[in-house]
């Protein structure tokens, strides 16, 4: 039998860069290696033709080890040799383009790098801001064409693989990183008085920016299945429902992908305009969900409306689709 045998493909445009992408007879979907490191700019000036080396060449470059593998096997970064018809193409999985960018992206924080490792670097930022983790999988099944002959039962097995059948001890999952950005990007104090009290509209964007990315379906499974008092108040969080072999992983790739943007933002806008370019691709241009000051901080809405009066000014800064309310005893 043909193995990794490619049964759809098709090119993913990010900005410009073309990668050709496929989807295996397994449901893979990989990304063609020569284009990958073409786009990572892990090429010769002089001889481009030589990228089909150069991937595995700076996957053991010593310096940028402890970042390439953190918390993940030495395999992690081995070529598929995938079949069509006859031929043979080197590829890679596609989350794998991710996981390189976050890499090098670290790596250019800590270290110095070499000027070959600085180009692929800024590379690595513009392909970051032109997809995400999550969605790469919808872009290559758009791409390919995958997504119109999916497995009927396909959002059944991607539950069963993220929800956990028991609930689990609660662990911190939210890096202090993760909420110390949050309040520099709107110019909010980070200290011990002002964490206290942390705005609820923190919750808003949590469950909008982490939870929402999950594979669909997940989140309404969360919400269904998230323990609740006799009064109704969720009595754990959601992320001790997810699985520690698939839901945490997704879970914390998809954290600290946000984290990255964060850091690559100026403020809460400037967030939401990258998000929302990250995620035209899977549903189309989205409006940016909340108002802001001149400075780009969240024009936070007043806590209760004493009249309709009142209540028609707070409409003008709160979309009629979005409301403000505190997650945070379910989402962190």
């Amino acid at each position: 039998m043909m193995k990794n045998k490619i049964m759809y493909e098709g090119e993913l445009d990010l900005n410009g860069l073309i990668i050709p992408c496929y989807v295996l007879e397994d449901g893979t979907r990989v990304l063609s290696g020569s284009a990958m490191q073409t786009a990572l700019k892990m090429v010769d000036e002089d001889d481009p033709n030589k990228s089909g080396t150069r991937l595995a060449r700076y996957m053991g470059q010593k310096s940028l080890q402890k970042y390439l593998f953190k918390d993940k096997e030495l395999n992690h970064y081995e070529a598929l040799i995938c079949q069509r018809g006859k031929q043979k193409i080197n590829g890679y999985e596609s989350s794998i383009l991710v996981d390189i960018c976050d890499a090098f992206l670290e790596a250019r924080k800590n270290i110095k790098l070499s000027s070959r490792q600085e180009i692929i670097a800024d590379h690595c930022e513009i392909l970051m801001r032109a997809f995400a983790k999550v969605g790469i999988t919808a872009l290559v099944d758009e791409a390919t064409g995958y997504q119109y002959d999916r497995e009927k039962d396909e959002l059944q097995k991607i539950l069963k693989a993220y929800i956990s059948e028991e609930l689990l001890p609660w662990q911190k999952r939210f890096p202090d990183v993760f909420y110390k950005e949050l309040f520099r990007l709107n110019g909010w104090n980070f200290t011990i008085r002002d964490i206290k009290k942390r705005p609820g509209v923190i919750g808003t964007w949590t469950r909008k920016l982490i939870y929402e990315q999950l594979p669909k379906g997940v989140l309404s499974e969360l919400e269904d299945s998230v323990p609740k008092s006799e009064s109704g108040n969720k009595t754990a969080r959601y992320h001790q429902l997810l699985t520690e072999d698939v839901g945490h992983p997704s879970l914390m790739a998809q954290i600290y992908k946000i984290i990255a943007l964060f850091q690559l933002s100026d403020n809460m806008k400037d967030v939401w305009y990258q998000f929302n370019k990250m995620k035209m691709r899977e549903s189309g241009q989205i409006e940016l969900p909340f108002d802001f000051d001149e400075d780009g901080h969240t024009i936070e809405l007043p806590k209760r409306a004493n009249n309709k009066e009142s209540q028609k000014k707070s409409d003008k800064h709160s979309p009629k689709t979005i409301k403000h309310k505190r997650y945070e005893q379910s989402l962190f």
